[in-house]
């Protein structure tokens, strides 16, 4: 399933841009990109996003797992059940991408390898990676297909939404 593939794609993106950062760079060394605003840093984390939680592995690990196992089970009932569906599931394989890449570090290292640091004047955004940036556009497109899913015609009805509106500027 091509869920599956964007998912696969999206681990190794991550995996591969880490394993760069983490053998070509110390811990706290940075490389600008774009002057002071895009800075590549090599940082640890050994929390959750924007560093709450640390040392909460017990924690992340399982429900990790959980939402690994959600997110495939979800996926397969989409499958199954409205094969018309082309958003959610995309958002779903970047969330689930993102998901096991960042587990893959905190099983193997404890800790996850984050290195995308942009700065805004005085302020500097939390340092992120790749799987962190695929789950954030997944629950964008999450919110976004939902949106869309309130705006859509019943599914049930047969008749076309601009007959129904014709109707009513009938009556």
């Amino acid at each position: 399933m091509i869920y599956y593939v964007i998912a696969l794609v999206a681990i190794l993106i991550d995996q591969g841009t880490k394993y760069l950062i983490a053998t070509r760079m110390e811990i706290g060394e940075q490389i600008p990109v774009i002057g002071n605003f895009f800075i590549l840093t090599s940082h640890r984390n050994r929390g959750a996003a924007f560093g709450i939680l640390q040392e909460m592995q017990w924690f992340f690990i399982p429900v990790t797992l959980l939402v690994v196992a959600g997110i495939i089970w979800y996926l397969r009932r989409i499958k199954k059940t409205n094969s018309s569906a082309r958003l959610l599931p995309i958002a779903l394989s970047l969330v689930l991408g993102g998901a096991i890449g960042n587990f893959l570090d905190r099983i193997r290292m404890g800790e996850v390898v984050d290195f995308f640091l942009f700065n805004f004047g005085s302020y500097s955004f939390p340092i992120f990676n790749v799987a962190d940036s695929c789950i954030v556009v997944g629950v964008v497109l999450i919110i976004l297909d939902t949106l869309l899913d309130t705006r859509r015609p019943d599914a049930a009805s047969t008749q076309p939404p601009t007959e129904k509106l014709e109707q009513r500027s009938e009556e």
